[in-house]
């Protein structure tokens, strides 16, 4: 893997590093500026992402697409992952489980995708993570299982 945006912002950093190196350059990957939202916070096996659900999101009924809800979970398990890893290492998501608690709208404000590491192994980890809003209501909650390998 190179020509990433972890490869230009941390080449030879761990994955805290990285992580974190992100954070204060203030850029984002792709997925990001899509569906506008940010990761705001990491440490030793959590990250935290948060981003405001809007129109940009809409499905046709009218409510926020899941896929928005899943992309924060999926991302914040992700990352949380991502802290453990060492300067040669990588990971992908193998498996994403989300539930869904109830609807978003762009009326919802803000949301918070929390994430913490169940496990970190050799070759796979466990993470799960809820999305809330300002109050701590939960919109979705979500398990994930991810690959980890040497690049």
């Amino acid at each position: 893997m190179s020509g990433t945006l972890i490869d230009e912002i941390g080449p030879g950093l761990s994955g805290i590093e990285q992580l974190r190196a992100l954070i204060a350059s203030g850029r984002r990957p792709g997925i990001a500026e899509s569906l506008d939202f940010n990761l705001t916070d990491v440490g030793d096996g959590w990250a935290v992402f948060e981003g405001t659900p809007g129109d940009h999101a809409y499905n046709p009924i009218g409510s926020v697409h899941g896929g928005y809800a899943a992309a924060l979970l999926d991302s914040a398990c992700g990352c949380a992952a991502h802290s453990k890893l060492t300067a040669t290492q990588s990971y992908t998501t193998l498996e994403l489980k989300v539930s869904y608690h109830r609807a978003m709208t762009a009326q919802t404000g803000p949301v918070r995708a929390e994430a913490t590491l169940i496990s970190f192994g050799r070759r796979a980890a466990f993470a799960e993570a809820k999305l809330t809003d300002a109050t701590g209501r939960v919109y979705a909650s979500a398990t994930s299982t991810l690959l980890v390998f040497e690049r």
